[in-house]
């Protein structure tokens, strides 16, 4: 058994503690490098888990059937308060929690080796950044996270001169003896995501997948973050960065949050259809935002790479995305073809003959499902973006002059609006919803509350969540512009009235050009609409700019009463800055 000798006393306790408790035949600690990468592949090739593909540095994975998504069902915070994990969330007495872990963690490691993954959330050195280790039993977990994170001996360097890290146990809860032979995705039945706010710890198992077994992702970045971020006045949050470039050279930058199947991805890669604009790309996921000592808001994106969704995604929807995965990406629960490339419903019109589907079977069309689970993805480095925004690595951050809150909604809200201040902002964040898709469990059409896109990721109480950002408000900061996106209004046959994808860069030049006042805009009771958009070369008939700017008040009076209703959830906790915008908004309706 190698038992590594470390500088940092706490790093090393906790390599004993989980050491002693989980039974590794081995201990690993990664240092990111290539060499250590082809082990890995290697090994992932040999337990039958992975095939090398015919596309340059890129492999195949197959998961288990019951293991290919986040297990919101299972995932909980522990605080030490049930009612600091507000309704939102599961909660768990900490430490009857840690009973039932430390039962399910004993020796759940045995035969397999510890992996112990140094990793930094940001750019190494920047104030905003905050460091990692997660130690796992999944060569899967490793090379992802190399991808993923900034991952390493320079992680571990920072860490062993003295850097705080937050601690991130992982098993995929499948134990070997000596004459078992491993299966092609280990995984358990029994799964949970537990997140220990006050203790700042993050403890996973039975999944290895995705944001279960990638404990940088959602559980750090937004579950553990977003506590971290109210304690220490910044903030956390599920938004994509984006730099938008005018033909003069000059750049302003966004932060944007939206629910699932909105086009998060694509807005934050788009090609945008205007002459001389240009979108570049700084994070597609996560944003970590603070106010500097000039009173402006800076982001930095924590993450290095992208997990992305893979099905629909293709030449039409984001051609920036498919020219990032051309090499060194690895490619989860996608079709296999029989050249050893990959495939997945909207990919192309037509699917290729003789494919493999997610399940390994030989595929037919029409008779067994899609090819590709509906939540296969892709993981690639950001670098490999062809619009990769060269401040991304910036310690400072990028100044963010514009937050964008967005939804799916087929009637009631306009193409965008702006709002009257950040309060008004503010409401329109925590009233984010969006209609039901085939692709999540529930009613299809039926509205899904997701308040700022935080719904299943804020580690608080959603009420105090929508405090904290009132409370960003202050006299000497320079509060960013708010609006509200709806790319998805359809008219009376059911068709998308606005033609999305780079057009969305006409929305974002007028968000541009608000900033600075530079365009004009008409007051409503909902808030602040374009007078007029840029449509050079777009053929849309007058009747639908009508349509897509439409203040239907009746719709939104019911609206209103359906939001009333569902911040009753909230309680006393729910703003009273809040409930004063909401009782304006009715009041001008």
């Amino acid at each position: 058994m190698i038992n590594p000798k470390l500088k940092n006393t706490k790093l090393q306790h906790l390599i004993e503690e989980i050491q002693t408790l989980c039974n590794p035949k081995d201990i690993h600690i990664c240092d990111g490098s290539d060499s250590e990468n082809q082990l890995m592949w290697e090994i992932l090739e040999q337990s039958g888990s992975s095939i090398k593909l015919n596309r340059e540095g890129s492999w195949y994975v197959r998961s288990d059937p019951d293991d290919v998504a986040r297990v919101e069902a299972s995932t909980y915070i522990c605080s030490e308060k049930e009612e600091d994990a507000g309704p939102t969330n599961n909660w768990f007495a900490p430490h009857l929690m840690k009973e039932k872990l430390i039962e399910l963690f004993t020796k759940a490691m045995q035969g397999r080796t510890m992996y112990v993954i140094p990793y930094s959330m940001g750019p190494v050195g920047s104030k905003l950044t905050r460091y990692g280790i997660e130690i796992t039993d999944s060569p899967y977990v490793v090379v992802n996270m190399r991808i993923m994170t900034r991952m390493g001996g320079e992680v571990l360097e920072a860490i062993e001169n003295g850097a705080d890290f937050i601690p991130g146990i992982h098993s995929v809860g499948q134990p070997l003896t000596s004459s078992e032979r491993d299966s092609p995705w280990p995984c358990n039945k029994t799964k949970y995501i537990v997140h220990f706010p006050e203790t700042r710890e993050i403890w996973s198992f039975g999944s290895g997948y995705g944001g279960n077994a990638l404990l940088g992702k959602k559980c750090f970045a937004l579950r553990i973050a977003s506590t971290m971020a109210r304690d220490e006045d910044w903030m956390a949050e599920h938004m994509l960065i984006l730099g938008l470039e005018n033909p003069e050279g000059e750049k302003k930058y966004f932060a944007a949050a939206f629910p699932s199947a909105c086009g998060k991805t694509n807005l934050a890669m788009t090609l945008p259809s205007i002459p001389g604009w240009k979108i570049t790309c700084v994070g597609d996921d996560i944003a970590w935002m603070q106010f500097g000592a000039d009173g402006k808001l800076y982001a930095i994106n924590p993450e290095n790479g992208y997990f992305g969704v893979a099905p629909g995604t293709s030449d039409l929807t984001n051609p920036n995305a498919i020219k990032t995965i051309e090499k060194n990406a690895i490619f989860t629960n996608v079709a296999l073809t029989e050249d050893k490339d990959v495939w997945w419903e909207g990919m192309t019109e037509k699917a290729p003959e003789n494919l493999t589907d997610w399940k390994g079977r030989l595929w037919k069309f029409g008779t067994m499902g899609p090819a590709s689970h509906p939540n296969a993805r892709f993981t690639v480095s950001m670098r490999q973006c062809p619009v990769f925004d060269p401040k991304a690595d910036d310690v400072q951050g990028v100044p963010i002059e514009g937050i964008i809150f967005g939804g799916r909604r087929s009637t009631l809200a306009p193409l965008v609006v702006e709002s009257f201040n950040w309060a008004h902002g503010v409401l329109q964040g925590a009233s984010q919803s969006s209609e039901m898709t085939a692709a999540a469990k529930g009613n299809i059409g039926a509205l899904r509350h997701d308040p700022f896109a935080m719904l299943p990721f804020c580690g608080y109480h959603m009420g105090d969540y929508f405090q904290h950002w009132l409370n960003q408000e202050k006299d000497n900061r320079k509060m960013p512009k708010i609006f509200t996106v709806n790319w998805f209004r359809k008219d009376a046959k059911g068709q998308f009235l606005w033609p999305g994808f780079g057009e969305n860069a006409r929305v974002l030049k007028w968000m541009f050009e608000r900033i600075d006042n530079k365009v004009e805009a008409t007051q409503t009771p909902i808030g602040l609409l374009p007078k007029k958009l840029d449509l050079t070369g777009l053929n849309l008939q007058k009747n639908v700019l009508d349509q897509l700017f439409k203040v239907d008040r009746e719709g939104y009076l019911k609206d209103i009463e359906e939001l009333e209703k569902y911040f009753t959830l909230y309680k006393d906790k729910f703003p009273e800055k809040l409930k004063t915008q909401l009782a304006q908004l009715k009041s001008r309706l």
